[in-house]
């Protein structure tokens, strides 16, 4: 679901809609004009959060001759001495609220995103993959290391790891237990997955 906000300045109007429907989306805008009392040729001017969805809604609603602010989340501020429950709702109306700040001048209010072009966001694909592997190998590393850690060995992982830990004993001398050596090699797969 997408939570639409629409306010004329003194009102508010919170719909949900199916997200991805953008018949539904221009058929409340007009409604919002209606009942907000705002003329037919109101410009329209509209924000979300930058996160999972990437910028393809930005795009679209170019398209559909909708200007559109991207929020970068980090800059959205939050009361943290009220504890209250984070909802779509209080979320809407935040942003409701910073997007007429920022359209009254209040530049401050919250970072907008510079929204890269289709091909840019495709290059950045290559880095965020890269950095996600880097990422899962230091994982799979510090999990063989703590898992050995556990038993008293401290050896560098190396490329015959899985004939090495044939013939490990561990700290006090003793076989390492059957349920510990599958649970290595399962991690060291892995890591050999990532690895590639």
């Amino acid at each position: 679901k997408w939570k639409l906000g629409f306010s004329n300045g003194n009102r508010d109007r919170i719909v949900p809609i199916d997200a991805g429907n953008w018949e539904a989306l221009l058929k409340q805008i007009d409604l919002a004009r209606e009942k907000l009392r705002l003329p037919e040729d109101c410009p329209v001017v509209s924000c979300f959060e930058a996160g999972r969805d990437g910028f393809w809604i930005h795009r679209m609603l170019e398209i559909c001759g909708i200007r559109n602010l991207v929020f970068d989340s980090s800059s959205i501020e939050v009361n943290r001495r009220k504890r209250r429950a984070r909802t779509d709702k209080v979320d809407v109306k935040a942003l409701l609220r910073l997007l007429q700040r920022y359209l009254d001048g209040e530049r401050k209010a919250v970072s907008v995103v510079r929204v890269p072009s289709p091909d840019e966001e495709d290059q950045r694909r290559l880095n965020r993959e890269r950095e996600r592997l880097l990422k899962e190998h230091g994982a799979h590393v510090v999990r063989i290391e703590s898992l050995l850690v556990q038993v008293g060995i401290r050896t560098p992982i190396g490329r015959d790891f899985p004939e090495w830990l044939e013939g490990v004993k561990d700290g006090l001398g003793n076989e390492l237990g059957s349920n510990l050596k599958v649970e290595l090699l399962r991690e060291y797969e892995r890591l050999q997955l990532v690895a590639r």
